[in-house]
């Protein structure tokens, strides 16, 4: 719906890089292997160079994806592209399993939700933009995402 907003945009979906692994794929459980993170990095660099390279041509890529902990920090740095505007979704889990129950698949796999939003809330470095969107309908969030852009832009020194 973000991506809908903006005069020329791609929507770039990092579980989509997750998928196209066909054999040999590991999953991200929370007893995790090297493998696992291994594919995981893979995943992040991949949709960091598609946003890199949608950006060279004039386009805005929205990326989505689920980056916690020191993840984000290294993400940020893997995309090229300034300006480069971050948002944190940050529901409370409450929301997050209301939501769950509509929806007409899972989500989170093996995780909990509370062991999500404990790793999002504790150890994920609070830059950007963060938005309890708890309240809000999908619409509500794009809006506050585009009048609060500002804060959402990340500044790395040189």
């Amino acid at each position: 719906m973000l991506a809908a907003r903006l005069p020329r945009a791609a929507h770039v979906r990092g579980d989509a890089f997750r998928r196209m692994i066909v054999s040999g794929r590991q999953e991200l459980l929370p007893e995790t292997t090297a493998e696992a993170t291994a594919q995981l990095r893979l995943r992040y660099r991949l949709s960091a160079m598609v946003a890199d390279e949608y950006a060279r041509d004039g386009w805005t890529a929205v990326v989505q994806d689920v980056i916690l902990g020191t993840d984000l920090d290294e993400y940020v740095t893997a995309v090229n592209t300034r300006p480069l505007y971050v948002i944190v979704l940050a529901p409370t889990p409450a929301a997050v399993q209301t939501r769950e129950r509509l929806r007409p698949k899972t989500g989170y796999g093996a995780w909990t939700i509370e062991a999500l939003d404990q790793a999002l809330r504790e150890e994920t470095p609070r830059i950007g933009l963060w938005l309890d969107s708890s309240e809000q309908t999908p619409e509500q969030t794009v809006a506050a995402i585009l009048d609060n852009l500002p804060a959402a832009r990340i500044r790395i020194a040189p």
